[in-house]
């Protein structure tokens, strides 16, 4: 072989080698589905295979949004609301087979998640920039929240409206989108979903590890630490995500169905959960109940989930942070953060894969 031959052959055994240590290809598509920005990110050898995949994803989506998203309003759940009281109406399998978990959820959680709040976030506006109701608005919407205000006959898959409550999907639409996602795209290439600000990944074999920031809990724009997320959904509940400010103070867009009251905190919580669905209902429960209430939940109840607080001593000390011990051992089985204790953020080791 003559040198120059030599030479070519060379820089193409490099530019070979090169390619196969590139790795897969990653494609990211941003859509706008359920009120909010969704990011869709997938891995393939092709880049053909994951543009694919994205599309079909995306229609699962569109086809979760069809049925739970009350932004729309020839949903499944926006047309229940609009159904005549004591009427019953046929519910679509996709939310029939909720039911049952959305009971559940309302129960443990002592009514810290309730998915009927509709009547308090349209007294408060919180689709339309919010509002301050006056004290008999307020109380009447609380007497319309409730599921005592819903007969449900699981034979038929029916639910009647007793009274004119009006179900929302605010709290747990994002996360069974997710949980739809990872039951109809569990044999695909990877992939990485954010819906708002939830997040879940695929849950293929061998194990995919995806970077995920944590927002600081004021300053939603802010990564203060990035997790390593190898199966189920995060899913963070705080005021950062939508707050408006009413009379000269700031309202938040999580309503506390016990009370009736929106909730302001500046803090916020992360769950980690298996189950989408869960996490997003976690995340709101938790975040009402507030981090003394909801961290001896979580204890109880062997959650993981981390509490954020913004520190005492100034705007940019990163916040204090509160990992429960199912947590610590998620996330930081080798020591980093102290369970059940406030520790500094900046002191927590962070894992590296």
């Amino acid at each position: 072989m003559t040198p120059a031959k030599t030479a070519i052959f060379i820089c193409f055994f490099i530019y070979c080698q090169t390619l196969v240590a590139a790795g897969p290809d990653r494609v990211e598509r941003v859509v706008y589905l359920m009120g909010t920005r969704v990011t869709l990110t997938v891995e393939a050898d092709q880049r053909a295979l994951a543009v694919r995949q994205l599309e079909r994803m995306v229609q699962s989506l569109e086809t979760t949004e069809a049925a739970l998203s009350t932004w729309r309003a020839e949903s499944a759940l926006s047309v229940v609301n609009r159904h005549p009281i004591g009427q019953p109406v046929g519910l679509p399998s996709a939310v029939c087979s909720l039911w049952s978990g959305l009971t559940t959820w309302h129960r443990v959680t002592a009514g810290a998640f309730d998915p009927t709040v509709g009547a308090l976030s349209e007294v408060w506006g919180l689709r339309s920039g919010g509002r301050r109701p006056t004290t008999d608005e307020l109380e009447s919407a609380l007497m319309l929240t409730g599921l005592k205000h819903f007969e449900f006959d699981p034979p038929t898959c029916r639910l009647t409206r007793l009274a004119d409550a009006t179900l929302d999907a605010g709290a747990f639409g994002k996360g069974e989108a997710l949980r739809r996602l990872q039951s109809e795209f569990r044999e695909h290439a990877p992939w990485r979903v954010d819906i708002g600000g939830q997040i879940a990944v695929s849950d293929e074999s061998p194990k995919r590890r995806w970077r995920v920031p944590v927002a600081h809990p004021s300053r939603r724009a802010e990564s203060v630490v990035e997790l390593w997320l190898d199966t189920g959904s995060l899913a963070t509940s705080s005021v950062s995500e939508r707050s408006f400010e009413v009379e000269g103070e700031r309202i938040g867009h999580i309503v506390n169905p016990r009370t009736g009251q929106v909730v302001f905190r500046t803090g916020s919580v992360t769950v980690w959960h298996d189950d989408p669905f869960a996490a997003d209902i976690l995340s709101t429960a938790l975040f009402v109940m507030g981090i003394g209430e909801g961290f001896r939940y979580a204890e109880t109840h062997g959650l993981a989930v981390l509490f954020l607080s913004p520190s005492p001593t100034g705007e940019h000390v990163p916040p204090d942070a509160r990992p429960s011990p199912a947590f610590v051992e998620k996330f930081w089985p080798s020591g980093g953060g102290v369970a059940g204790s406030a520790t500094a953020l900046a002191d927590v080791p962070q894992v590296v894969p």
